[in-house]
């Protein structure tokens, strides 16, 4: 039984992932924004992308 290897980088609010030594793949956590043939093509492209900042949860109206 074979293991799935996993690299995984971060950069901009992006996640930059590759999976068995496949395609490298740009993703947010609900989208996948690019697929790349190389590591430095990933990371230039989420490097490209404005920065993204993860959201607070609504706050509401406390009294």
């Amino acid at each position: 039984m074979s293991t799935a290897m996993l690299t995984k980088l971060h950069i901009n609010g992006y996640d930059v992932l590759s999976v068995n030594s496949g395609p490298w793949r740009v993703c947010t956590q609900a989208d996948r924004l690019g697929s790349f043939t190389s590591r430095e093509e990933a990371l230039a492209y989420a490097a490209a992308l404005p920065a993204r900042r993860r959201r607070s949860a609504p706050s509401g109206n406390i009294k």
